[in-house]
């Protein structure tokens, strides 16, 4: 038996649905390829921007040897698996981001002044192996061209090597440490010009995808499940313009908008009904924005849909007026919630005043209708910044070059008995997504329409199309 066939039985045995390679494939699969000339490309532009953040890193970390795992596939099912997305840390160390390598390692190896940064991937098999052509997770027949060593240290501005030289140690500080995952995760409260930039792209695709939904809402009105007409429309754009979607897309009409992450998103849209729709499109910098609008299926606000509109609406611009540098960030949620109260007092909700809801110890009625914060961090991940300490989040300083949500809401359940029949079954959200600035907050998604007028304009434009 030839060696050809010894690593034919050994690395790519038959099984039940799977053919012998005959030896005349064997002999003709690793001869007759072109050369394949590499021309090292410039560094992409965030790799400066991810070499300054790896020297924050190497100095919280002096003596240390840390380890930062990419990740690897995850089994979707039997031999399938989910979309490949890098652990955030990785690609903001890294910068390499939709385009990244399952299995790479960035590992930070102590030194006398500091750490020498390598980055370790499996390089693309050579032709002649059995991977090229036998492995469906990671050969080139199957899966198409994978990057170079040397291609990546150009790409990256990082030194490179091969997985195989990799080996973990005992004393390897990984992401499994405390220590480690509040640091990366505090190291991304501030962005950097870079990361606001890719904000801003990934919300000017978002807006397109929602003058697609505005389009396709009679399809939606036609169709039994119509939300995921709607959820489908944004899933074209989110894919055509980035690398997808940054989680998974909320298509919630009529009472199921009153459900904060409804994502089945199988009900019909009827008009009549509002559609609460949350969205955001992930670049291929793996940075996502993060918008919900409530749109009139039949592009006109009923009065009563008017009036929890708008005092959703005026809870957004309260929050938004709170936010400025130096303002704690829960500041920003309090000034939206005191709107909340307010008005749900005044419509007889609730079984205090407004001033005795927000009673830090005793108060808390008017969260009925909107349990949820009114911020949270953005960037890479939707939910961004989420191991930081409390210190530095709920109760940390707005300052610029952060850019974080705000989101308030009104949600009257459709077997809520607290509230008028009329109410029941609506579910309004806003939400924007915000940079903040020396001079102030920055709407970066101010262009999709939110106010009752706009947005009535808006379907009624986008629909003559």
């Amino acid at each position: 038996m030839s060696t050809a066939e010894n690593e034919t039985i050994e690395e790519a045995p038959v099984t039940n649905r799977k053919q012998p390679f005959p030896r005349g494939f064997l002999d003709a699969i690793s001869t007759g390829w072109a050369e394949r000339p590499e021309s090292l490309p410039a560094a992409r532009p965030q790799a400066a921007f991810a070499a300054a953040r790896r020297d924050k890193l190497s100095a919280a970390f002096p003596g240390k040897r840390v380890v930062i795992e990419a990740g690897s596939l995850k089994q979707r099912s039997n031999d399938t698996d989910y979309p490949y997305r890098a652990h955030s840390a990785f690609a903001h160390l890294t910068g390499w981001a939709a385009d990244s390598e399952p299995d790479s390692v960035l590992v930070f190896e102590p030194t006398d002044a500091g750490h020498d940064v390598t980055l370790y991937f499996r390089e693309r098999a050579d032709r002649t192996t059995t991977e090229f052509y036998a492995d469906a997770t990671v050969g080139e027949f199957w899966i198409g061209p994978r990057p170079s060593l040397a291609g990546v240290a150009a790409d990256l501005a990082v030194a490179t090597d091969h997985l195989a030289a990799f080996a973990a140690t005992d004393e390897d500080v990984t992401l499994a440490d405390a220590d480690l995952d509040r640091f990366v995760s505090e190291l991304r409260l501030v962005k950097d010009e870079y990361e606001i930039a890719e904000m801003r792209r990934a919300v000017d695709i978002t807006a397109r995808g929602f003058d697609d939904i505005i389009a396709a809402l009679p399809d939606a009105a036609a169709h039994a499940r119509g939300e995921r007409v709607v959820e489908g429309v944004f899933h074209r754009r989110a894919r055509e313009d980035g690398n997808g979607e940054g989680y998974d897309t909320i298509s919630a009409s009529g009472p199921h908008a009153c459900y904060l992450h409804w994502t089945r998103n199988d009900g019909a849209v009827i008009p009549g009904d509002l559609i609460l729709v949350d969205a955001g499109v992930e670049a291929d910098s793996l940075y996502t924005a993060d918008i919900t609008r409530t749109l009139p299926v039949n592009g006109t606000f009923s009065d009563v849909q008017r009036r929890v509109y708008e005092t959703v609406l005026e809870a957004a611009d309260a929050a938004f007026a709170a936010a400025r540098p130096g303002v704690k960030f829960r500041e920003v949620h309090e000034a939206a919630m005191a709107v909340i109260a307010r008005r749900t007092a005044e419509w007889g909700l609730l079984p205090v005043t407004a001033e005795e809801a927000l009673d830090a110890d005793a108060g808390g009625q008017h969260r009925r209708y909107m349990v949820h914060g009114t911020s949270h961090h953005l960037g890479i991940d939707v939910h961004d910044c989420a191991q930081a300490r409390r210190e530095m989040y709920y109760d940390g300083v707005l300052e610029p070059g952060m850019v974080f949500t705000i989101e308030p809401g009104l949600y009257f359940q459709i077997d809520d008995l607290t509230v008028p029949e009329e109410l029941r079954g609506i579910g309004v959200r806003i939400e924007d997504d915000i940079v903040m600035t020396a001079d102030g907050p920055v709407n970066l998604s101010a262009d999709i329409p939110r106010t009752v007028s706009d947005i009535e304009a808006w379907i009624a434009r986008g629909q003559k199309v």
